[in-house]
């Protein structure tokens, strides 16, 4: 890891030790200066920053920013792709002592507006010609917000803004005022303390506004350096930063930890060549929430189902054969037989390794997810091809850093033990409270809100209901809000029936309903991409999403996959009630512009209840189908509706509510 505790000089000035971002990133570029630092792929080739590079990169585009009137107290908006530039920008707005704020690069203009007021942001980096507009159609209603900085000049020729930069203006502008004033840099940097507000990121608000989280150098650099000793991560290693800059993941991951070991950050050309990239790269670390590795999955069994018939009956043989004892052979546990052994080495070079190639995965040591809760047989498939999942816990509040699984000690169904240096509790009334250095500082200008997450005792309420098992792991049922009663007083964990469902790869979304009702009933949004190529195979015909979601034999896959979930949960004693009674396919995917999903691709639950509440009626009236029409916006920024007729669909259940039936 970076920094000895010792100092150095330049140009006459001390360089602390490394306790903030900035400080860390000078000890690397002279502790490994040519070692890589970042890669980003570019028009097809990989071009790389060493330590010393980066140090050099960031050092002019702080002075280019200091130069221009940006200084402690501002914050800074990052708006684009995981950009070298963009990651730069965020260390030199900390070696200033003021504060990054990254945003969705997806977010459209008035989500952006709303974070660019509340995080009274001064300037604004942004990735390109897109980014650009979408914030010039604001900035009249943001009036703290003076200077905008773009990084691809592509499409920028004919925009005369005054207010308007490019990033090699300001870089260059940087080089003349460290010229000019050789010990600026050094010295803001040295200013900066542990203590300071290193990052701003805002909330997902499933549940109202986001919040802005005010996190310290000290926290992520606590967290960083838990989960860097905890998997033995080093300056050797590599990572595919491809998910959003504003998330807490990427931040933990892609920022703090490669700031605290050393290792190489690599960016893909677009989020469409993520997969290519990854192959090329074969990182040895690895993030993703459960979306990303169940459309993986899906990607792969598309790719099976349209394989000659021996190729697809030699991969659904060896898949049982991995289902049967891979996990088991992954964490070296006795207990396999030599003729399960020797079929898992055949496996292994037959299907096992050809597909974690596939999947770019072939050097990962270990892979984390987290985010949402993950289905244990989308996290068994992983595992039992030889892949090290496992699962995490946190929060934005927390650092993305609460509890981790120890190699050796994976459960399906926990995120695992206390992470090091991590107090976690569960309250009388089945809440998860955290305690430890990873804690928020503040949320931004809601002292409300940070009185009431933080007790008396220093515990972070999590609003996560979970549970410690026999073996001290930490199983999280839902949140805590979301867990609800059906109307016999059986427990309904939405969540839990959710990620059951979407484990199939024809289904991308789902809603569960059934708090306070008789039954369970479950809105479905199919997978274009998945039932689109069954249904080509079988010669369907169909126009477009609205269409093929209403199609009989695509009710009657669904229906197979439901049926399944529910002879699940029929041996789940606690859960058995919560099998699916009806359902429907919806006539337009959930989609975070119409505000039903965050940013993160969280439900929104109150606000889809309340938005199709005709349709949860027609769910809970018996009725055999239901007319709708929703306001939706497409990609141009147009509103429009669509309509359509929803069939219902009827669902028996299985174990003793069969018999009960």
């Amino acid at each position: 890891m970076a920094g000895d505790g010792g100092t150095s000089r330049s140009r006459g000035v001390s360089v602390p030790a490394p306790d903030t971002f900035p400080k860390l990133l000078l000890a690397h570029a002279r502790e490994r200066g040519d070692r890589p630092a970042i890669r980003e792929k570019d028009y097809g080739i990989w071009q790389t920053w060493t330590w010393r590079q980066a140090a050099e990169e960031v050092r002019a585009l702080a002075c280019g920013l200091a130069a221009m009137g940006f200084r402690r107290g501002h914050n800074l908006a990052i708006i684009g792709d995981n950009r070298p530039r963009l990651y730069w920008a965020m260390t030199a707005a900390q070696c200033l002592g003021s504060v990054p704020v990254p945003l969705y690069q997806d977010a459209v203009a008035e989500e952006m507006a709303f974070v660019l007021n509340n995080a009274d942001v001064h300037f604004a980096v942004v990735e390109d010609q897109e980014q650009v507009d979408k914030v010039l159609e604001i900035k009249d209603r943001c009036p703290l917000l003076e200077h905008i900085i773009y990084d691809d000049p592509r499409g920028m020729r004919h925009y005369e803004q005054p207010f308007l930069h490019s990033y090699e203006e300001i870089r260059a502008l940087g080089r003349v005022h460290d010229e000019e004033h050789p010990d600026f840099f050094l010295e803001a940097v040295g200013n900066g303390r542990s203590e300071d507000t290193a990052i701003m990121l805002y909330t997902s608000g499933t549940t109202g506004k986001p919040k802005g989280v005010c996190q310290t150098h000290a926290a992520f650099i606590a967290a960083a350096r838990g989960g860097c000793g905890f998997d033995q991560l080093e300056a050797k290693d590599d990572i595919l930063s491809y998910l959003p800059m504003a998330w807490v993941g990427d931040h933990l991951f892609s920022y703090a930890q490669a700031l605290v070991a050393g290792f190489t950050i690599n960016c893909p050309e677009s989020s469409a060549t993520v997969l290519l990239d990854m192959r090329e790269i074969g990182p040895t670390f690895y993030f993703a929430p459960p979306r990303v590795f169940e459309n993986l999955l899906t990607q792969v069994m598309i790719r099976m189902e349209d394989a000659g018939a021996l190729k697809r009956k030699m991969f659904h043989y060896f898949m049982e054969v991995a289902r049967r004892c891979g996990a088991e052979i992954l964490d070296g546990k006795p207990g396999v037989s030599l003729k399960h052994r020797g079929l898992y080495w055949l496996g292994n070079i037959l299907v096992y390794a050809p597909l974690r190639n596939v999947l770019g995965m072939s050097r990962i040591r270990v892979a984390y997810t987290a985010g949402a809760a993950i289905g244990p047989d989308l996290f068994r498939f992983y595992r039992s091809i030889g892949i090290n999942l496992k699962q995490l816990y946190g929060s934005t509040e927390t650092c993305a850093y609460v509890c981790l699984q120890p190699d050796g000690e994976i459960k399906l169904d926990s995120v695992g033990k206390p992470a090091p240096g991590v107090e976690v509790k569960v309250a009388d009334n089945g809440e998860v409270l955290v305690r430890g250095p990873m804690l928020l500082k503040e949320y931004y200008k809601r002292p409300d809100a940070t009185a009431e997450s933080i007790d008396s005792e220093g515990y972070f309420h999590t609003g996560d209901a979970g549970f410690f098992d026999e073996d001290g792991h930490l199983r999280i049922i839902d949140r805590a809000q979301d867990v609800g009663k059906l109307a016999n007083g059986a427990m309904f964990a939405p969540n839990y029936v959710e990620n059951k469902l979407k484990f199939f790869s024809y289904i991308r979304e789902a809603v569960a309903f059934g708090h306070g009702r008789a039954a369970v009933c479950a809105f479905i949004n199919i997978d274009m991409a998945a039932v689109g190529d069954w249904a080509e195979r079988r010669g369907i015909a169909y126009s477009g999403y609205p269409d093929l979601a209403g199609k009989k034999e695509v009710y009657d896959l669904i229906q197979d996959c439901v049926e399944k979930v529910n002879s699940e949960l029929a041996h789940d004693h606690v859960l058995t009630h919560s099998q699916v009674r009806r359902f429907l396919i919806l006539h337009k995917e959930l989609d975070p512009d119409d505000d039903e999903l965050t940013r993160t691709r969280k439900l929104r639950r109150g606000f889809i209840a309340e938005k199709y509440a005709a349709l949860v009626d027609a769910l809970y009236g018996g009725r055999k189908s239901q007319y709708f029409e929703t306001q939706v916006k497409f990609e141009d920024g147009r509103s429009g509706k669509i309509g359509a007729e929803l069939r219902i669909c009827d669902v028996a259940p299985g174990g003793p509510l069969a018999q009960a039936a």
